[in-house]
């Protein structure tokens, strides 16, 4: 098993993130900070200055775009490549103008709104009222208004990484939740199939934040990529 790990959280997303899965694996972790930066390529250098010199590489959300873009600055570094309800594409008009707009809303000072609005997106119906939506609400809290905001930018500067999709050489994982409506499962298909010999797991009872919502099935996978 690859002895570190770099983790990289999503939007409005900590350390609380990854922390069941941390505690199911052996292996050291690292979780980097992506609350400073209003572009993919500050996020990623930021997280390679904290990281070990060699490490397994896994991203959730706009985690696995700050992912693509190490693979993209420092591909040597990196041993294997987790990708976890994410998407290679850049966003469409759509996306980008619902992301413009939360960040307007945002700055009028509404983000315990906008924050509330997102949750019955990224976590799955049963899980509502849960403990789960109380740390993912927490969370979203934590990380805050401002973070939030410089995120969103660098989420709309991003590019399309399915051009670069056949350079990765590295053992990768794709996971998704089964009912995740943010990145559906045919996005992790998309890159399962263009990133040569790529697993491609479908997670049970989650939506868009498995490794908070079933942590032990996430736990397993992790270690069958760790070990390839």
């Amino acid at each position: 098993m690859a002895s570190e790990l770099l983790l990289l959280p999503g939007l409005i997303c900590d350390e609380r993130l990854w922390r069941d899965v941390i505690s199911g694996l052996d292996a050291g972790a690292t979780v980097a900070d992506l609350t400073q930066d209003e572009s993919m390529t500050a996020m990623a250098e930021r997280a390679l200055a904290a990281a070990p010199p060699r490490f397994a590489l896994a991203g959730l959300s706009m985690g696995g775009y700050v992912a693509f873009e190490i693979m993209r600055l420092a591909p040597e570094r990196v041993t294997h490549l987790a990708l976890f309800d994410t998407s290679a594409r850049a966003d469409d008009e759509a996306r980008r103008e619902t992301r413009r707009k939360g960040i307007e809303l945002v700055g009028q000072g509404k983000f315990i709104g906008v924050s509330r609005g997102l949750l019955g997106k990224l976590i799955a119906p049963q899980h509502m009222g849960s403990e789960i939506a109380r740390d993912v609400q927490a969370m979203s809290e934590r990380v805050g208004p401002e973070a939030y905001i410089r995120q969103q930018k660098a989420i709309l500067g991003r590019v399309d990484s399915r051009p670069t999709l056949s350079t990765i050489t590295v053992p990768t994982l794709v996971g998704v939740g089964e009912a995740d409506q943010m990145t559906p499962p045919e996005l992790a298909e998309e890159m399962a199939v263009g990133i040569v010999g790529a697993e491609l797991v479908r997670f049970p009872d989650s939506a868009h934040l498995p490794s908070m919502e079933n942590p032990s099935a996430v736990v397993e996978a992790m270690k069958i990529w760790l070990a390839r």
